[in-house]
């Protein structure tokens, strides 16, 4: 070897573009880039705005709900098109649809575990199954595990994402209304509290029954919450709505809400509030026993 000469160094030239996806996204909230692990370690929030994305009914029961303890219930009901309602295709075939993208045969969840070794009975909507949308199953699924919270003396959490009554049902989707605000009326009468987590969207009839009749109201930031939404609104009465209404902070500045909470605190908050009231059960029933005696 002369006395300059030195051997090539050893890289690796990529000729072709390599297809396929890279990982990095492009916040739709904020614009700035991030990638598929950042929102995954962060909880599937921006790393740079913190907006919240949707979470899938696993990933929600997995960041609130204690591991292994979590037991779901009436999971057999499923949808019946009693009114064989067609529109641009038939019921059947959107629920046939529906059950293949989410996989799961309804936009509810609903069973009994622990959160922060507190007992509690929980429901978390599906937005992956037609929209969140309240059918017949949803309301009845809702209502047995209200019910089955009243015989074992369990507190109520439901987290609700939803574009509210499902159309295909007609009149007895919006009975649901009815149905899951009286179940939740005896729940109350039986003195166990009723938590409402509501996230992004959390509309129609949700929001006009169950969603609202939390003893304690959570939302997550930047959640839409309304009955109606922007658009319609504003079609309807001729003006444009104040900034940022129908969001998570407009509804906390007029009280409908109690509280914003950010995902990542949301179960140490739920912790603690299961804690209380249970502190104030025991303290309530002693005094009782006390009276007696």
């Amino acid at each position: 070897m002369g006395l300059f000469s030195r051997s090539k160094p050893k890289i690796k030239i990529q000729t072709t573009k390599k297809d396929g996806f890279s990982g990095w996204l492009k916040c739709t909230h904020c614009n700035e880039l991030i990638h598929t692990n950042e929102l995954e370690q962060n909880g599937n929030c921006c790393p740079k705005c913190d907006y919240h994305y949707r979470l899938t009914v696993d990933e929600r029961i997995n960041s609130l709900i204690d591991p292994d303890s979590f037991q779901e219930m009436f999971s057999a009901l499923d949808a019946v098109d009693q009114l064989h309602f067609v529109d641009t295709e038939s019921y059947v075939s959107r629920l046939e649809s529906a059950k293949k993208k989410s996989g799961r045969n309804e936009a509810v969840v609903v069973g009994v575990g622990k959160i922060d070794g507190n007992r509690v009975a929980f429901g978390v909507m599906d937005f992956n199954f037609m929209g969140g949308s309240m059918g017949s199953v949803v309301g009845e699924r809702l209502t047995l595990i209200i019910e089955h919270a009243i015989k074992e003396n369990l507190p109520v959490i439901i987290v609700s994402s939803s574009g509210g009554a499902r159309m295909q049902e007609s009149v007895l989707s919006l009975m649901q209304m009815a149905k899951t605000s009286a179940a939740l009326a005896k729940l109350s009468e039986a003195g166990m509290p009723y938590i409402s987590v509501l996230t992004n969207p959390t509309t129609g009839g949700v929001t006009a029954s169950f969603a609202s009749l939390g003893d304690i109201i959570i939302a997550e930031p930047n959640a839409l919450i309304c009955f109606a939404g922007p658009r319609v609104i504003e079609q309807t009465i001729g003006h444009q709505l104040p900034p940022g209404a129908q969001k998570s902070e407009f509804l906390l500045q007029h009280g409908m809400i109690d509280c914003i909470v950010n995902r990542r605190m949301l179960k140490d908050k739920l912790g603690e509030l299961l804690s209380f009231f249970n502190h104030a059960s025991s303290s309530t029933n002693s005094e009782k026993i006390k009276r007696k005696s």
